[in-house]
């Protein structure tokens, strides 16, 4: 039986002891062990592999003796409660395997939990699953966490008391991390607010958020807006030394000003227009933001994304002139601009 996102995330809550099993697959391999995670928990609790109720096996040893599977299903542990059989990277091989066990499953026997790489809508394997009436199949794509699997995860780690911006900036904070770096994040802000009764605020979030090279490209671009020429040498120097390029460099100043364009466009206003960019922007960004698209107006902004444009096709032409001083050369003349 296919399982849609929705009951999926509710399955994965609370999972069905009655059914016989589940088939987690996709393409982030994080993800996917996240959720089988989630599942083994729920359904045998965090203590059952030391109480040997939960059998671990992978698809090569069941290649090699596939009547282990169904003794792991039917076999009585020495510990009381519910058992798990976990089978880690299975393959459409193994279909038939899965499809015979499942047909010799009872109630009383271990769930079968079942984790696989992507799989395309006529492996053998999914249908197996889908089609059983006693299991379930969940595909893991690669979409952002939506908003019940983030509450979820801020309630497992005790955070409670949210406000409207602090959850509005969690929520874009979880579309440019990867699923297992924003859990632990998550979790990181939970330790940090332990025993703080304020509201989780937009500052506690970036004080907690991992800290990357896009920090120091996004404080380049806030030099050059805001006009400070001078600053400009050493923190490039910082960015060649952590393996930035020019040509990053350019989109990622060339993505700043169409930022600052679309916000000083807006018919309302720059403020206006920072509160429709998607993703949405707070905190001190987004006054940084709104300041430097009112400083430059949109004539001049547009004179910006020109240069940048041109510099950009200079980057990836056959010009023999140094990349590290076009971009350089081009930065410094916005600085100026900035200025004037």
């Amino acid at each position: 039986m296919k399982l849609n996102t929705r009951d999926a995330v509710a399955y994965f809550k609370k999972p069905d002891p009655n059914r016989a099993g589940i088939l987690i697959y996709g393409g982030d391999a994080m993800r996917v062990a996240t959720r089988r995670k989630e599942v083994i928990t729920a359904l045998v609790g965090p203590q059952a592999e030391e109480e040997m109720r939960l059998n671990r096996m992978n698809s090569a040893e069941l290649r090699k003796d596939p009547a282990q599977l169904i003794d792991s299903l039917k076999a009585q542990g020495f510990f009381p409660g519910p058992r798990v059989t976990f089978i880690e990277d299975a393959t459409d091989g193994l279909a038939d395997l899965f499809a015979d066990a499942l047909n010799e499953w009872q109630i009383g026997d271990a769930q079968l939990v079942v984790t696989a790489n992507q799989l395309t809508a006529k492996s053998a394997l999914r249908k197996v699953f889908e089609n059983h009436p006693n299991v379930y199949a969940v595909g893991i794509y690669d979409d952002p966490p939506g908003r019940d699997e983030i509450e979820a995860a801020l309630t497992a780690a005790g955070l409670t008391n949210i406000a409207r911006e602090s959850m509005d900036a969690l929520i874009a904070l979880s579309r440019s991390l990867d699923p297992g770096d924003f859990r632990q994040t998550v979790e990181k802000i939970g330790l940090y607010k332990q025993g703080d009764p304020l509201p989780l605020s937009v500052a506690d979030i970036e004080a907690c958020a991992p800290q990357s090279t896009e920090a120091d490209l996004d404080e380049v671009l806030n030099i050059v807006a805001d006009g400070k020429a001078q600053e400009l040498a050493p923190i490039l120097r910082r960015l060649y030394a952590q393996g930035v390029q020019p040509v990053g460099l350019c989109i990622g100043a060339l993505r700043h000003f169409r930022t600052l364009h679309t916000a000083s466009a807006d018919p309302g206003g720059p403020a206006a227009g920072v509160g429709r960019l998607r993703p949405p922007v707070f905190g001190p960004r987004r006054d940084a933001i709104v300041r430097q698209a009112g400083n430059w107006g949109r004539a001049k902004l547009e004179t910006a994304i020109s240069e940048l444009i041109s510099t950009d096709l200079q980057l990836r032409s056959s010009t023999k002139a140094p990349q590290s001083a076009l971009i350089e050369r081009s930065l410094i003349r916005l600085a100026m601009m900035a200025r004037r």
